[in-house]
């Protein structure tokens, strides 16, 4: 195990800034390059990493089967509420600009609501397809 000491040190000091930098992609999404899906994949890759260094089962531990399940659930249900809300409130399905009081408001409400139900779809996708991979039940 102390073979790897390296490794898991590099990588304990490396994943919180990983994932630090996903929550930058998904939040600038809005105004440069980036978003939802790019995101999606960056966070994962944290865990993926994580899993590759401390193992499967330790990795389950942090994010079991049951959370990826309802991540990827939610961040569909998200998505498409977005849709039905500007139905709801008197446009087209992603129709962002009555989602709120002024359409440019409404504008970056509905872009960073959908682009985050992408990453958290995105997210959780590719961490059950790295865990169906490794052998982990779904």
């Amino acid at each position: 195990m102390n073979n790897h000491s390296v490794l898991r040190v590099v990588s304990k000091f490396m994943i919180p800034y990983i994932l630090l930098f996903a929550l930058y992609v998904q939040f600038h999404g809005d105004f440069g390059p980036g978003g939802g899906f790019q995101a999606g994949v960056i966070f994962a890759a944290a865990f993926i990493l994580y899993g590759l260094i401390y193992g499967i089962e330790n990795a389950r531990k942090v994010l079991p089967a049951t959370a990826t399940r309802i991540l990827l659930a939610l961040g569909v249900i998200l998505y498409a509420g977005v849709g039905f809300a500007g139905i709801y409130f008197g446009g087209n399905y992603l129709d962002y600009n009555v989602l709120a009081a002024t359409a440019t408001g409404g504008q970056h409400l509905g872009i960073f609501l959908v682009e985050f139900g992408v990453g958290t779809t995105v997210a959780a996708t590719m961490v059950t397809i790295f865990f169906v991979f490794s052998g982990q039940d779904f």
